[in-house]
């Protein structure tokens, strides 16, 4: 991000803090609902001094984290067989677009009944919800790959194996990034959902209790930070598609 961009948006965040911190002053809104930035903050400060906010943080982003890794390799072992051997494809590609119009919230008391409140429901949540930005966007990549690069294949005599990594994985690799980041930030979308009903502990746990306690502040905090860590995730996985592509700025990153 360039320093203009940093810059207008740091103007839009103090604009916004001073147009909440006038309206809490003015007694517009009740401070039940919406409790004064300094409130929250120091709310945040006795959070993060207790440690319990870092904790949170922690298991979410694992959670997170091993939702996206079982995503991302089922996505892309369902893609690369759809493409090297198409006809086995044809067993779970009605079942994919199937569960692609099921919401994933609507099977958590399903998968609460199966497996509990434990980790595997949790990470369930993530791998149905991350999972068809990345495995459609794979695919879209191997598919569309350039004919004539495969057929230049074919004359080098390269196999389907070889014809698949040496040609369409390389052609495929910035689809396959656009659909990983968007499945990340799926990912913390599910979890922070999943959490508020199937956990006791978590960023998404954190925010169902506060509500509970009537701790307008707490909630505005998770939600923050939320936002913060996931933000930061978001560019730290952009700054990797970078180096990756050598060029971010051609293909939409910012």
């Amino acid at each position: 991000m360039n320093k203009n961009k940093v810059i207008k948006t740091s103007i839009a965040v103090v604009i916004l803090i001073l147009i909440w911190q006038i309206v809490t002053q003015m007694g517009v809104v009740s401070s039940y609902i919406l409790p004064s930035p300094s409130k929250v903050l120091d709310s945040f400060i006795k959070m993060v001094k207790s440690g319990e906010i870092f904790e949170d943080i922690y298991i979410s982003y694992m959670r997170v984290l091993k939702g996206f890794f079982i995503t991302t390799l089922a996505a892309f072992m369902l893609a690369m067989v759809r493409v090297v051997l198409p006809k086995y494809s044809d067993y779970y590609e009605g079942i994919i677009q199937f569960l692609k119009n099921v919401p994933p919230l609507s099977l958590i008391s399903l998968l609460i009944l199966w497996f509990g409140i434990g980790e595997t429901t949790k990470i369930g949540i993530i791998v149905l919800t991350a999972f068809f930005p990345i495995y459609l966007n794979t695919v879209k990549g191997f598919v569309s790959c350039d004919k004539k690069l495969l057929e230049v294949g074919e004359i080098y005599g390269y196999s389907k194996a070889d014809s698949f990594f040496k040609i369409r994985l390389p052609y495929a690799m910035s689809d396959i990034l656009v659909g990983m980041r968007i499945g990340l930030g799926y990912s913390w979308r599910a979890i922070i959902s999943a959490e508020m009903i199937a956990a006791s502990a978590g960023l998404g746990h954190m925010i169902l209790f506060a509500q509970q306690m009537s701790r307008t502040d707490k909630v505005i905090v998770g939600i923050l930070v939320i936002g913060v860590v996931g933000y930061i995730t978001d560019r730290l996985f952009a700054l990797i598609i970078d180096k990756i592509l050598k060029g971010a700025d051609t293909h939409g990153w910012d």
